[in-house]
């Protein structure tokens, strides 16, 4: 049993069933590891990719793991396997062994479970593969169309910053010598430049305040509050933000529902899932209507965050017992509005970065020639 390879049963699995494509294994491949002790997605994703395989070829759980202890090589995550196979020779189911590691979320421990009692883990786990490889995706998506321009920003800002610090001051000793007066637009660049190098360390010192203030605050209720508001509030990016965390919504609910899961301690779950306000502090009322009687889609109503078609569809899912349809739906609209705005976002933002950078940059190299080209006139007379 120890020669067993999980490549080798990767290999069997994909020449039986076709399931495991080349473009999964490559977009799987592309996902960067910061060597952080969490399991990030790409890591949980294989994990369960793995544990899917070994078990649904009849290898029993306790030499699965043995396998994919042997397997693994980075030494953090290793500890967490090591843990996990720990935990289930000790007697312990794997849900509890998992949990124990804090590696995993409330909605994976409970959703292994439920797969555990019901028999039906190997389809938990194929589902929660399917679950982070969308989340993979959709995070690459959106990295992939704001990479550039924020890169093209990041180079911007540092150009500006050294011209204001040390271009500058060079041009204001040489226009020290014409002792004439110099244009407005000059000596107001002369001015900023002046208070940038008299003041830097004040200015270091806060931007390091604020940076400190807001890894101090970021997790606080109210932060996050002002700052989804702020977020949702912006032309575009507001409405592509709100449609990304439904579609994120939406897919943890069709997992959930499938797994004949009930609505409430689905939404339960997912409050746990989705580090966004709106959506968190919306569910906390939603799961307290539930308990009174109310309909799922009347308490969504209720909230701006959730659009109209969002609740018809869901009424509809209700009334017909299949929210698990509805939500799948859901999931793919949501997807697709996400791929398609990013991707404009992504065409819109890169022009405008370069101009931006651009007119920041001429106006620098304008002010500074303005008492050339003056001086040239006034000689040429």
């Amino acid at each position: 049993m120890a020669s067993i390879k999980i490549e080798q049963l990767n290999k069997k699995k994909k020449d039986s069933n076709g399931k495991w494509s080349d473009t999964f294994k490559q977009l799987m491949s592309k996902e960067i590891s910061l060597g952080s002790s969490k399991l990030n997605d790409k890591k949980k994703t294989n994990f369960y990719n793995d544990l899917y395989i070994l078990l649904s070829s009849g290898i029993d759980l306790r030499s699965t793991l043995d396998l994919m202890c042997e397997e693994v090589t980075q030494k953090e995550e290793k500890k967490v396997y090591e843990e996990i196979r720990k935990g289930v020779l000790e007697g312990n189911s794997l849900s509890d062994a998992i949990e124990k590691t804090d590696q995993f979320s409330v909605y994976e421990c409970y959703s292994i479970r439920i797969g555990e009692e019901t028999g039906c883990l190997n389809d938990i786990l194929k589902d929660l593969v399917s679950f982070f490889t969308k989340r993979i995706e959709q995070k690459r998506k959106m990295k992939s169309a704001f990479s550039y321009p924020i890169f093209v920003l990041s180079i911007a800002i540092i150009a500006v910053v050294f011209m204001m610090i040390v271009v500058v001051p060079m041009f204001q000793d040489v226009f020290a010598r014409f002792g004439n007066d110099l244009p407005y637009l000059t000596q107001l660049i002369i001015n900023i430049s002046n208070g940038i190098i008299d003041h830097i360390t004040i200015i270091l010192l806060v931007i390091a305040l604020l940076v400190f203030l807001y890894l101090m605050i970021r997790r606080s209720k109210n932060f996050n509050k002002v700052r989804s508001s702020i977020i949702l509030r912006l032309p575009f990016f507001g409405e592509l933000t709100r449609k990304m965390y439904l579609a994120r919504f939406s897919l943890a609910m069709a997992l959930l529902t499938s797994a004949h899961i009930p609505v409430l301690q689905s939404l339960g779950l997912i409050k746990k899932m989705i580090p966004f306000y709106p959506i968190q502090s919306s569910l906390e009322t939603i799961e307290e209507d539930i308990m009174k009687g109310k309909p799922f889609h009347e308490s969504l109503s209720k909230f701006k965050i959730y659009d109209r078609r969002m609740v018809s569809l869901i009424k509809v899912g209700e009334e017909v017992n299949q929210l698990d349809i509805v939500f799948n739906r859901l999931k793919n609209q949501y997807m697709e509005e996400v791929d398609y705005q990013t991707s404009m976002a992504s065409g819109i933002l890169e022009p405008l970065m370069i101009v931006f950078v651009g007119i920041f940059v001429g106006i620098i190299l304008i002010s500074m020639y303005l008492p050339i080209f003056e001086l040239s006139t006034s000689i040429g007379y």
